[in-house]
């Protein structure tokens, strides 16, 4: 049950990014599948009542500051879902590290997409409607997947992780 149970973060994350690289979207039912996975875990290994809250606290911060990005366009709003869903899993401990971690790998990854608009359209790419979406300088850059692979990045950190590996 604890393989399983290890599973749900890093297959969300996992799915997560697939999505924004193939569809430009985070699905809403992805976001409360990673949620009601942190809480059904939680109960589960008996995290005490106050570590829960300060994840649930951490949660909602980073929606709040993810939700004044979006109102500026900085972010997608399914980033911002996102980064909040991820950061119940981790708590405040390891938020700083998942956002410079998202900060460094996002700024690699939208100068690799940045790089690859400012080369012609291949006839190959547009065989593949997500490869052309990829290169429309009028689309976003798919967070998701620098927010995916941060979260992953500090997982085997998480008091969940730890717990479920104790």
């Amino acid at each position: 049950m604890s393989t399983l149970a290890m599973l749900i973060f890093p297959l969300g994350m996992a799915f997560a990014a697939s999505s924004d690289l193939l569809t430009m979207r985070i699905s809403n039912k992805l976001v409360l599948l990673l949620v009601a996975g942190f809480f059904g875990l939680a109960l589960i290994i008996n995290l005490p009542l106050q570590q829960l809250g300060m994840h649930v606290l951490c949660a909602f911060a980073v929606l709040a500051a993810g939700f004044a990005m979006f109102a500026l366009r900085w972010i997608g709003g399914g980033d911002a879902k996102l980064a909040a869903a991820t950061t119940l899993w981790l708590g405040f401990g390891l938020t700083l590290p998942y956002l410079v971690y998202a900060g460094l790998l996002g700024g690699a990854l939208t100068l690799s997409v940045l790089a690859l608009r400012a080369m012609p359209l291949n006839p190959v790419i547009t065989r593949f409607a997500w490869l052309e979406r990829l290169h429309d300088r009028k689309q976003g850059v798919p967070y998701g997947i620098a927010l995916a692979i941060a979260g992953m990045l500090v997982y085997a950190d998480s008091s969940i992780f730890q717990r479920l590996t104790a």
